[in-house]
Parts: C-alpha cells; structure tokens; sequence
C-alpha cells in the first residue's frame, strides 16, 4: 500500500461550515476540507474512467457526474428508510453506547467524509439526546492509495487530544479503508508523535474487520442509496496537486444547486425520531475482527477470474456505489437475501442493464464487480490502472 507522505507543516485552516458550505447545522459537523465548489470536475462515467484506467489519471482527482434519482427510485428510497430507521437507530444506540463507554465521554467523532458524515452526525445526535453531550464531530478525507489528509490530523493534533478521536464511518466492504486508516495514522505518528487510534466505528461491519459496530449483517443503510443529496449537498472528495497546495487540506464540491432535492436533515430527523424506541445497547458479543469479508472476495476474484480485488465491491452499500459512478459487470446476489435490502439495487442494475446473478453461498447481501475486462473504470490498489 502506498501512503502518501504528510506534507510540511502549514496552518491547518479552520473548518468549513454549513450553511456556507454544506446542508448540516454548523454545529453538527465541522468539514475538513478545501472548497473547490466553483471549479468543473465531473465528467461522464465512461470518460472520467477512461483515464483512470490508461494510468493517466487517480481516481480522487475529478468526480463522478451526480447521480439525480427519478421518482420511482425516490420511492424506493423512502420506503428503505421508513423500514429501516428503527433498525439504524438501534445501530447508532449500540454503537455510540460502546464508543463512550471505552472511549470515555469526551471523544471527539472523526467522519470519514462522506459515507461516515451522516453516521458521525447520528452518533453526536444519540449523545446529546441520551448523555446530554456536546461532543466535536468533524468529516475528514481518506483517499485509497493516498492515505487520510495528514493537514486535518494536523488541525485535530492542535485542536484536541488525538487519543480521544475516534474515525466514523457508516459500513465496511472487505476492510480496504481500515488498513488503508491503520497505515496513514502509523505514518502520522512517525512523522510527528501523535498517535491516532484507527480503530473504525460503523453501523455495519458485515466485512468483519471493526471492533465498534452495530450489527455485522449486510442491509441497507438508506443513506447509501443516495449522493450528496443525503449527505449535506457535500460531493466525494478529492485530491488533485493541480487544486490543492501547501496548507490546503482535500477538496470538496458543495451543490448547493441541489437544495431543492436534499433529503440530509430528513434522513437525520427520521432516525433520530426512533431513538426513543431504543431499550437495549448491549454490544454484541463476537466483536473480534477476523476479515473473513476479505477471504470471500479473494475466493470472487479467483472464481471470477477477475484478478484484482479492488474491482470486488461486497455489501449493500458498496454495490449502490458501483452501480451509482462506475463501469459494472453484474451484481452477485445472495440466494434468499432480504428483497427490501435491494429493491434499489435490483432497479439500478435493471436501468444499467448490469446482470444480477443469485449465489447460494456469498457472505454479503450482494456484491457489485466492477467489469474486469475493456472497461473504463477498473482502478488497482493505488487508484490508477488495475494490473492485467
């Protein structure tokens, strides 16, 4: 794995706030991150991918085009949330019940932007309402093959007292950004003496590579559903050297274009309206990290003959993402997973025209290949072209 390496010492920027930047109450979540909002990065699928799989290109230096749902997948997302908040809520609960009990009521929650940042704010929210704590949350960028942004550790380092952080994020596939985390916070260390803790805190763990979790099955997460449009109006982030300089952390595009279609607060507020409900935050009792999601995607690669594991995408959440802003090949479908799971996957993949083939023995709900051969958008571990 190459890590990029901390860059020197500048003024780490304060961070952007809604509404300036974002959707999010100001106090719900400081973003550590550059505003690019005024400068063109996406481009087509087929045409940003290409790039990326000439070698020309990473794949955080532009962005996907942002995906506008219509009105039937809009329906599929509500009802996805509306069964599902309690299940989430429930998530939260445990998990920021565990947090705080081993990691003391004075934590400081670290999104991984931008999957984790809804999470993070679940998380504050459940806090507050249980405990009554005012607890920091901010979104920071990790980039696949480059590591986090070591200016936002920087900011975090000068702010805060590292050992109290703890790095959110709302689900793992097969554990490529827990190693990816492990080694940017060691290369933190090492260059400067403060020491992060790794260790992830997310809903769902089906990859089984987290500790801090809610529930290790494969479900829908409704967030991942959607993009920005559930996620602050805040698009993926990116690091691009020709954007971003000295004393600049990762960037990041607000859409605030979008407003009309934003959903971020309703998300928040449905889940929130089901903590109530929530009695019993006992963590589960097998939280011993094995990586066994990581075992079954080595087993898809070589049944597949695909050759690169980063072209398997396991779980709900990872397979929306590929079908969402990438090439796929087909999605493989867990003989008897749960049809609400993935209504919205079985749609996307119908409108894509990507098959859908049922497994009798896969360890995820579904998992999204992204197509191995001819395509655009295959990238290897260090985010360029993957090796044929």
């Amino acid at each position: 794995m190459t890590v990029q390496s901390p860059r020197p010492a500048h003024p780490a920027p304060p961070p952007l706030r809604g509404p300036a930047f974002g959707s999010y109450a100001a106090d719900e979540v400081g973003w550590l991150l550059t505003d690019l909002s005024g400068v063109a990065l996406e481009a087509p699928t087929e045409e940003r991918e290409e790039a990326v799989q000439s070698g020309g290109a990473h794949y955080a230096e532009s962005l996907p085009q942002e995906y506008q749902p219509d009105a039937g997948y809009l329906e599929l997302y509500e009802e996805a949330l509306a069964a599902s908040a309690p299940r989430l809520a429930q998530a939260v609960g445990t998990v920021a019940d565990m947090v705080l009990r081993e990691r003391g009521r004075d934590v400081v929650l670290v999104s991984l932007a931008r999957a984790g940042t809804p999470v993070g704010v679940l998380l504050r929210r459940w806090a507050a309402r249980r405990y009554g704590l005012d607890l920091p949350h901010y979104a920071v960028s990790i980039v696949r093959g480059r590591g986090i942004d070591q200016l936002a550790l920087q900011y975090l380092d000068e702010h805060h007292d590292p050992a109290k952080v703890v790095f959110v994020d709302g689900w793992t596939g097969k554990g490529a950004i827990s190693r990816e985390l492990a080694a940017a916070v060691e290369l933190h260390a090492a260059s400067t003496g403060a020491r992060f803790d790794p260790e992830l805190a997310v809903l769902a763990d089906p990859g089984r590579c987290a500790r801090l979790f809610g529930t290790r099955d494969d479900w829908l997460i409704a967030s991942a559903c959607l993009n920005s449009t559930v996620s602050g109006l805040v698009s993926r982030t990116v690091l691009n050297d020709r954007l971003i300089g000295p004393g600049q952390y990762h960037g990041a595009k607000f859409y605030a274009e979008l407003a009309g279609a934003d959903v971020s607060n309703t998300f928040l507020d449905t889940v929130t309206a089901a903590f109530d409900d929530v009695r019993d935050t006992t963590p589960p009792t097998d939280r011993q990290p094995d990586f066994a999601g990581w075992a079954a995607v080595d087993r898809i690669v070589e049944e597949y003959g695909i050759g690169d594991p980063n072209l398997v995408k396991p779980g709900v959440g990872e397979t929306t993402r590929v079908l969402l802003r990438r090439v796929p090949w087909r999605v493989l479908v867990r003989a008897g997973a749960r049809a609400a799971d993935l209504a919205h996957v079985r749609l996307l993949a119908e409108r894509r025209g990507v098959p859908v083939e049922e497994v009798a023995d896969l360890p995820y709900s579904c998992v999204g290949l992204i197509h191995p051969r001819f395509t655009r958008g295959a990238t290897g571990a260090d985010g360029l072209a993957a090796a044929r």
